[in-house]
C-alpha cells in the first residue's frame, strides 16, 4: 500500500517538458567563426611567416608570394608605366598650347578678313566715285565735241562762200577732231571704271570666301586638337588606372591577416607550390568571439519553438547529472536561450537553432571551443508526470499551449525584448 501510494504522489509530481536535440558550439556572429585565408592573385608560394598555433594580429604578415604571369614579369614595370603616364600627360599639356595658338590665329584671320573687306569696300566707293566723276567729264567733253563739230561745219560753209580762209577751215577741223579724241578716250576711261567696280565686287566676293574657307580650316584644326587632347587624355586615364592595379598587385604579394586571432590550419604547404586565385591557404580562429551553440530540430518540434526560449545544456567534457524533466535538480548543464530559428530546412531534414547563454544564470565554462559536442533540451511547459507518460504512450505533442491572457500580456512583451536580437541573424 505504501508503494502503491508513493507511486500516485509520484504520478503527480511535475514534470517539465522539453525537446531533446545534438549539436555543436560555434560562434553568434559569422565574422567570429574560423576564416579561411585565400589570394586574390595567382602566385608562388615563396615564404611562410606563421605556422600553426601561432597569434597573429590585423595586418601581420602570414605568407609572401611571387609573380607567375609574365605580364607582370618586369621589375621596373611600375616605373615604366609611369613613365607613360608622364608622357600622355605632357602630350595633353602640347596639345593644350596647340589649342591656344590656333585660336589665337583664328582671332588674327577674323581680324584680318575685316580688314581686307573693309579695304575692298572702300575701293568700291572710290571706284564708284571715279565712274560719277567720269561720266560728268564724258558729258562735258561730249559737249566740247558738239561744239566742235558746229564750229567745223560753220567754217567749212563760210569757206565755200569764200568768206573763211582755208586755214581756218583746217584749225577747226584739228578742234574738231581733237575734240572728238578727248570724248572717246573719256568714254574708255569711264568704262574702265566701270569695269574696275564690277572686279572689286567680285573681289570682295571673293575675299569672303577666302577668310571662311580660312577660318573653317583654323576651327578644323581646332576640333582635331581638341578631339586629339580627349583621346590621350582617355589614354592617360587608362594608364592611370593600370598603374594603380600594378602597385595594387605588388601589394597583394604579401598576404596579411584579416583579424586577430589564431593560426588553426595551414592548408598549402611547404614552399614553391603555386597558388590559384581564390584558393584557400590557412585558416584563422578569431581571438575574440561570442559563443553560441548550433541544435538541429525536427520539423513537427519546429512550431512549438520561439525566440527567447530557455533550454538546458550539455557540453562534452563536462561531467554533468541530467535529469531532463528536472532541470533545476540537473548538475553540470548550462543555460542558454534561443537567438535565432532559420527560415529554410537544412539539407539534413531539420530546421537549424542558434542558442546564445543566457546571462541571467552562470557563464558557460571559460575553456570551451568551437565545435564542442552539446546535447541540448529546450524547455516548455510544467505537466504532470502521469499526464506526460500518457503523452508519450500515445505519441501526443507537448502541452504548448497557454492561456490567451497568458500569452498575449507576457509572450508579447518577450517577443518585443527579443526583436532586436533576431533582427540581427
Amino acid at each position: 500500500m505504501g508503494l502503491i501510494i508513493i507511486l500516485i504522489i509520484v504520478l503527480f509530481v511535475p514534470w517539465t517538458q522539453n525537446i531533446k536535440g545534438k549539436g555543436y558550439v560555434t560562434t553568434l556572429l559569422p565574422e567570429q567563426r574560423p576564416q579561411p585565408v585565400q589570394s586574390i592573385i595567382s602566385g608562388r608560394l615563396e615564404k611562410w611567416y606563421v605556422r600553426e598555433g601561432n597569434f597573429v594580429k590585423k595586418g601581420d604578415t602570414l605568407i609572401y608570394i611571387t609573380e607567375v604571369k609574365n605580364d607582370y614579369f618586369d621589375p621596373n614595370l611600375i616605373s615604366r608605366t609611369q613613365e607613360q603616364v608622364n608622357a600622355k600627360s605632357e602630350s595633353i599639356t602640347s596639345y593644350d598650347d596647340k589649342v591656344i595658338a590656333l585660336k589665337s590665329q583664328l582671332a588674327s584671320i577674323k581680324e584680318s578678313k575685316l580688314l581686307k573687306l573693309e579695304q575692298v569696300k572702300n575701293k568700291i566707293i572710290q571706284t564708284k566715285n571715279k565712274i560719277n566723276i567720269d561720266s560728268i567729264d564724258l558729258n562735258a567733253y561730249k559737249i566740247k565735241n558738239d561744239i566742235a563739230s558746229n564750229q567745223y561745219n560753220r567754217t567749212k560753209e563760210l569757206h565755200t562762200q569764200g568768206l573763211k580762209s582755208l586755214s581756218d577751215l583746217q584749225e577747226k577741223e584739228l578742234k574738231q577732231q581733237e575734240a572728238y579724241a578727248n570724248y572717246l578716250s573719256q568714254q574708255n576711261k569711264l568704262e574702265n571704271q566701270k569695269n574696275m567696280f564690277l572686279n572689286y565686287k567680285l573681289e570682295l566676293s571673293s575675299t569672303e570666301q577666302d577668310y571662311s574657307q580660312k577660318i573653317s580650316k583654323a576651327n578644323s584644326d581646332i576640333q582635331s586638337a581638341l578631339s586629339a587632347k580627349l583621346e590621350a587624355t582617355s589614354n592617360t586615364s587608362k594608364l592611370k588606372n593600370q598603374l594603380s592595379n600594378y602597385q595594387q598587385r605588388q601589394n597583394l604579394y604579401y598576404i596579411t591577416s584579416p583579424t586577430n586571432g589564431y593560426i588553426t590550419k595551414t592548408i598549402k604547404k611547404g614552399t614553391g607550390q603555386l597558388i590559384k586565385e581564390g584558393t584557400d591557404i590557412l585558416t584563422i580562429m578569431p581571438a575574440a568571439y561570442d559563443l553560441a551553440v548550433e541544435v538541429y530540430v525536427k520539423p513537427q518540434d519546429l512550431p512549438l519553438l520561439k525566440i527567447g526560449d530557455h533550454s538546458r545544456l550539455r557540453f562534452d567534457g563536462w561531467p554533468a547529472l541530467v535529469i531532463s524533466g528536472w532541470p533545476e535538480k540537473s548538475t553540470g548543464i548550462f543555460s542558454g536561450k534561443i537567438f535565432a530559428i532559420d527560415q529554410h530546412i537544412s539539407d539534413n531534414g531539420k530546421y537549424r537553432i542558434l542558442i546564445a547563454p543566457d546571462e541571467t544564470t552562470k557563464e558557460w565554462p571559460d575553456n570551451l571551443r568551437v565545435g564542442t559536442g552539446t546535447y541540448t533540451f529546450i524547455l516548455l511547459n510544467d505537466v504532470p508526470i502521469w499526464y506526460e507518460l500518457w503523452r508519450n504512450l500515445n505519441g501526443f505533442p507537448p502541452d504548448f499551449y497557454r492561456s490567451g491572457e497568458e500569452k498575449q500580456s507576457g509572450e508579447s512583451e518577450e517577443v518585443k525584448k527579443k526583436a532586436p536580437i533576431k533582427s540581427v541573424k
